[in-house]
């Protein structure tokens, strides 16, 4: 008499694969969630980083100054314009502007866009698309997102 040799068959390899692909099939979406949420949370500090950053300029020259990837004016250039720790890898590109109607010594405008080219491209948030700080503490994004801001 032989006695079974010991092992998987085929078919239960096949069902461990299976509800292996089924619970990464569920789990994935959320970990997306996760990851977008986080990046967002990164973007929304760098943010508030660089609205310090620029109420110190501020207080020495009395104005703030626009910035954005492409200055070249020795003074924008030391605003980081990117969220992370490398600008290639970054979710965010960073702008700072004028507000609205107003001059760049009366309100700065800090906006931060998603997956541009100058970021990581892949990225995007379409909850909140674009997330933007004033200097007079406006917190606002450009998606239909209701809690983009803490």
């Amino acid at each position: 008499m032989m006695g079974r040799i010991g092992g998987f068959s085929l078919v239960e390899a096949l069902v461990t694969l299976v509800i292996f692909v089924v619970l990464a099939a569920q789990a994935y979406p959320s970990l997306q969630r996760y990851v977008i949420r986080v990046r967002r949370n990164e973007g929304e500090a760098a943010l508030m980083r660089l609205m310090q950053q620029q109420e110190r300029y501020y207080s020495q020259y009395n104005s703030y100054i626009a910035f954005s990837s492409s200055s070249t004016d020795p003074e924008a250039m030391l605003f980081r314009w990117w969220t992370g720790s490398e600008a290639h890898t970054s979710a965010y590109e960073v702008e700072g502007k004028a507000c609205e109607g107003e001059l760049i010594s009366q309100c700065v405008r800090l906006i931060a866009r998603p997956g541009t080219s100058m970021v990581d491209v892949h990225f995007h948030d379409e909850d909140c698309q674009e997330l933007t700080l004033t200097s007079t503490g406006l917190r606002l994004a450009s998606g239909p997102g209701a809690h983009c801001w803490p």
